[in-house]
C-alpha cells in the first residue's frame, strides 16, 4: 500500500462488508469482484481495476443499488481517479 493507494483501500474495505450483507442473486459474485478490486488497486493494476470497477458498478446496478453501496463505490471512485488511476475505458456521460 502506498499513499497515493490508502485512501481507495480504506473505501473498498468499507464497502466490502456492506456487500457481503446484501441479499441478492449477485451477492457472491459482486464481494469476489470487490475483493478481486481491492487486490487490483494494492497492485497498482490500471487495467485490472477498470475492469473490476466496472463489474462491480454493473452488479451493483443489477441487484437494485443499494444507496449505501453505491455512495462508497462512488467515493471509491473519486479516490482512485484523484490518485490518478482512470476507472472508465471512456469519459463519464
Amino acid at each position: 500500500m502506498s499513499e497515493r493507494t490508502a485512501p481507495a483501500l480504506t473505501k473498498i474495505d468499507e464497502l466490502l462488508p456492506l456487500l457481503c450483507g446484501l441479499s441478492s442473486a449477485s451477492q457472491a459474485e459482486m464481494v469476489e469482484a470487490a475483493e478481486a478490486l481491492r487486490r487490483a488497486v494494492a497492485a497498482f493494476h490500471m487495467e485490472a481495476i477498470r475492469f473490476r470497477m466496472f463489474t462491480v458498478d454493473r452488479l451493483l446496478k443489477a441487484a437494485g443499488d443499494d444507496v449505501r453501496c453505491r455512495r462508497l463505490f462512488d467515493e471509491l471512485r473519486v479516490e482512485l481517479e484523484n490518485a490518478g488511476f482512470h476507472t472508465r475505458s471512456h469519459g463519464a456521460p
